[in-house]
């Protein structure tokens, strides 16, 4: 075995040992509490099943996310991001960044990809030799392109991101609920046992140290929660929070921010009984994202008669199936907002004037000159429209 192959093996071995760690604090937790707890502590029958009932809940979704977060393998770029073999070779042999340049810009036009590094450049990954989809950053621990890269997780041994970012959070949230539930039940017990209420036996040393245990886990874990609830509000990557994505026409913090809902759902999914459940569910496929660019911070109020430019990068055939949902014919009595809500679907994808034709504006701008007639005049870009004086009338 070379030497390199010994040290990454070792590195390998020595990255489950956070993993290890967790899972022999919540083993000990599960034995603590089920064992010397309710089974020796308690003497009520009723609290005991009670207490056994709601625990087992808790630690069944905390292990459930736990271990979905671990086993959930990064999700890569597809060999279509990969450099064609003439391409590839043009490129090593060039020594001119600006000539590499022209060979990744010419490679990248047929690729949905938006975003590029600070100075305008094609993200390229020399490591992994593929162009960079949206949002996707190379893991140096992983040594691979992940896609919607968040973060490398010791405590998981694994990269968050597209395909387990649901599950993480939901970890999070599970891992909270079941230290507070701990935390809550055995406080009337940590007391009786400190005041001396209750006989010293080998249950104390357990009741006492996993008051302290959870109460410490919560209180860390906590803020982490926290700080990702407001990534998934703003539809942003922790990478992202500390560099914004530049775009064409520059970096945006806000630049994939919908709306507080649809941020949501894009982790979430948009089915109610299943965002609960580390049950995959996120929308898209990893590759591209719905992107809006506002001429006004979105954190800073409210928009409402503000321009606002919306940049339709978003894969054609998603919304192809939704097509009659997004676009209402004229004769269809509907409210403003439900209107306006349309039309902000309709512009995430490329329909075809024809679909155009039906999307009408009256009263969506609330303007009493403006006769029933369609929005867009035929032959004009879709990839560089502008809205302006839209309603903002929620998500």
């Amino acid at each position: 075995m070379a030497p390199s192959q010994a040290v990454r093996c070792c590195q390998r071995g020595l990255s489950w040992i956070p993993v290890i760690f967790i899972n022999l604090v919540v083993c000990w937790s599960y034995y603590a509490y089920v064992v010397e707890l309710c089974i020796y502590t308690i003497t009520n029958t009723e609290e005991q099943v009670f207490y056994l009932i709601v625990f087992h809940l808790c630690f069944f979704m905390f292990v459930w996310s736990y271990w979905k977060t671990i086993i959930s393998k990064p999700a890569t770029p597809s060999k279509e991001f990969c450099l064609p073999k003439a391409e590839k070779e043009l490129y090593e042999k060039e020594e001119r960044p600006e000539a590499q340049q022209e060979i990744l810009k010419r490679v990248a036009r047929d690729l949905p990809v938006y975003t590029r590094t600070g100075s305008g450049a094609i993200r390229y990954c020399d490591r992994c030799q593929l162009i960079k989809p949206d949002r996707c950053h190379h893991c140096s621990t992983c040594d691979k392109c992940v896609l919607k890269m968040d973060h490398h997780c010791p405590w998981v041994n694994n990269c968050v991101g597209f395909s387990n970012y649901k599950f993480f959070v939901l970890f999070l949230a599970y891992s909270m609920l079941y230290c507070v539930y701990i935390s809550a039940t055995v406080l009337q017990y940590f007391i009786k046992f400190w005041t001396n209420h209750l006989p010293d036996t080998h249950a104390k040393f357990h009741v006492l140290f996993l008051f302290f245990v959870a109460a410490m886990f919560f209180i860390s874990i906590l803020s982490l929660f926290t700080y990702h609830l407001w990534l998934v509000g703003k539809n942003r990557t922790t990478i992202e929070a500390f560099r914004a994505p530049v775009f064409r026409n520059g970096p945006d913090k806000n630049g994939f921010t919908l709306g507080f809902r649809k941020n949501i759902t894009q982790v979430f999914g948009d089915q109610r009984l299943s965002c609960c459940l580390p049950i995959y569910s996120s929308l898209g496929d990893g590759y591209t994202f719905p992107t809006r660019l506002v001429s006004v911070d979105s954190e800073q109020g409210n928009v409402e008669h503000q321009a606002i430019k919306w940049t339709l990068e978003w894969h054609q055939d998603y919304f192809s199936s939704l097509k009659d949902t997004l676009v209402l014919r004229p004769h269809v009595k509907d409210p403003i907002a439900l209107r306006y809500k349309a039309l902000r679907l309709a512009a995430l994808s490329p329909l075809s004037e024809k679909d155009l034709q039906c999307v009408a504006v009256e009263d969506l701008f609330n303007l009493h000159s403006y006769p029933h007639r369609p929005l867009f005049a035929p032959n004009i870009d879709w990839t560089q429209r502008l809205f302006h004086q839209v309603l903002r009338h929620g998500d």
